[in-house]
Order: C-alpha cells, then sequence, then structure tokens
C-alpha cells in the first residue's frame, strides 16, 4: 500500500535534513558549514527583533514593486509588440541585452546612477520584464485562429475578444512565465542589497552575516528568503487566477 503524497513529502523533507546534519557533521567547521540545529536556532532568534521584520518589509516591499511594474509593462509592451511588427523589431535589441547583461553589471551601473535605495526595484525590473514580454508574446501567438475569424464574422467587440479568447489563451503562458519570474526577482533584487548594501534590507543582513562568518545566520537569512519568496509566488498567482476567473465572470 503506497503512501499519501503528504507522508512522502515528510519522509522526503527528514531524508534531506538527515543528509545535511550528516555532511556538517563530517565537514566539522562551523564556519564553512553547519547543520539545521544551529540555523533553526539562529532562525528563531532572528524572529523576534523589530529588526527582523523591518529587514523583511523593505526588502520584499521593493522587489514587490520591480516585480508589479515589469508585469503590468511586459504584458502591456507584449501585447502592443503583437499587434505591431515594427515595435517588437525596434525592442528586440534591448530585449537580448537585457537577457543576456548579467545581473552584476547591472547593479554596477545602477549603482552609479540610482544609488543603493531603489536598487532592488531596478533590478528586479529589469530581470522580470523580459520573461513576461517573451511569454505574452507567445501566448498571444498561440491564439486560435479559428476563433478569432469566427470573432471577426460575428462582430464581436475588442473587450469581448480579450476576455473570451485571447485571455483564455494568454494565461497559461502568463503563469509559466511568472512562476519563472517570481523566483527570478528575488534572486536578483537579494543579489542586489548583497552588492549595494541598502539598510535595513535582507542584502545588508546577510553581507553583515558574511562579514562576520557567522554561517548559521547566514543561512537563517536565506531559508527565510526562501520562505518569503515562495508565500509571494502562491498568493500572486493566486491573485492572478482570481482576477482571470472574474473577468470570465463578467464576460
Amino acid at each position: 500500500m503506497s503512501s499519501s503524497p503528504r507522508i512522502r513529502k515528510i519522509g522526503i523533507f527528514l531524508f534531506w535534513i538527515a543528509v545535511w546534519q550528516i555532511a556538517a557533521l563530517l565537514i566539522d567547521n562551523s564556519i564553512v558549514f553547519v547543520g539545521p540545529y544551529p540555523v533553526l536556532r539562529a532562525f528563531c532568534a532572528l524572529l523576534p527583533t523589530p529588526g527582523f521584520w523591518l529587514s523583511v518589509g523593505r526588502s520584499l516591499g521593493k522587489i514587490t514593486l520591480g516585480f508589479l511594474v515589469a508585469f503590468i509593462c511586459g504584458l502591456a509592451t507584449g501585447s502592443l509588440a503583437y499587434h505591431f511588427v515594427l515595435l517588437r523589431e525596434f525592442l528586440e535589441p534591448i530585449i537580448r541585452l537585457m537577457k543576456s547583461v548579467p545581473v552584476a553589471s547591472f547593479v554596477i551601473l545602477a549603482l552609479i546612477g540610482i544609488g543603493s535605495a531603489n536598487l532592488a526595484v531596478f533590478i528586479s525590473f529589469l530581470v522580470v520584464f523580459p520573461i513576461l514580454y517573451v511569454n505574452t508574446i507567445a501566448g498571444l501567438e498561440n491564439t486560435d485562429q479559428k476563433l478569432l475569424e469566427m470573432a471577426r464574422v460575428f462582430s464581436i467587440a475588442p473587450a469581448g475578444r480579450i476576455r473570451c479568447i485571447y485571455l483564455p489563451a494568454l494565461l497559461p503562458y502568463l503563469t509559466s512565465g511568472c512562476r519563472i519570474a517570481l523566483g527570478m526577482s528575488w534572486k536578483s533584487g537579494i543579489a542586489a542589497e548583497v552588492i549595494g548594501v541598502p539598510s535595513h534590507t535582507i542584502g545588508e543582513n546577510l553581507y553583515m552575516a558574511k562579514i562576520y562568518l557567522s554561517t548559521a545566520e547566514l543561512l537563517a537569512w536565506t531559508i527565510v528568503i526562501i520562505l518569503v519568496s515562495a508565500l509571494f509566488e502562491k498568493l500572486f498567482l493566486f491573485l492572478l487566477e482570481k482576477g482571470v476567473r472574474i473577468c470570465f465572470r463578467f464576460s
């Protein structure tokens, strides 16, 4: 009799915790690597401190802002580029540049131009925008042409075409792009904070943990990033799906 998915997940989680603990015992160097208990203790020590919540709130706010602006701009620009080929060709070099240039290069250039305060917003935008731009075009290009022809024959209004034809075709590509972009926004945003070291952010705490060789605290902050990023992803995708359902309800 096979175990339930939840039990399997717990078993897999405990297995990797055991591997983590064994690796820490074998390495036997708290600076190079620490086991799960010191990390859990460091994590619990962070939770009651006001600075912890301030840092999480500031980083969350800036990365969320960068993601949301990139989401709106990527969706709008991708839709326009789908309908206007000249605009797509005009933007192609910029999109390729944004996709290929290393994040560290953008961070250094941004530090010179805008400083460290809004660095995570800018870098998150730069990383997320091309992902959503490309996925928006791909989704619209895969719209059923027969449905569009039917809409033209029956003179369906543009708003009806968007809700009933374009949106269902676009949603899987948009959801897939958001899953990738949400993770990338946190990776790039935190990396920007570590380089720029803006005050009262997760990146600053990671940098200070590295300076003081506090590996347990470094890993504790890493767990915080994973948890906050996962919660943010689930919340955003839930709201996206909810918004689409509301559009269908009033279509």
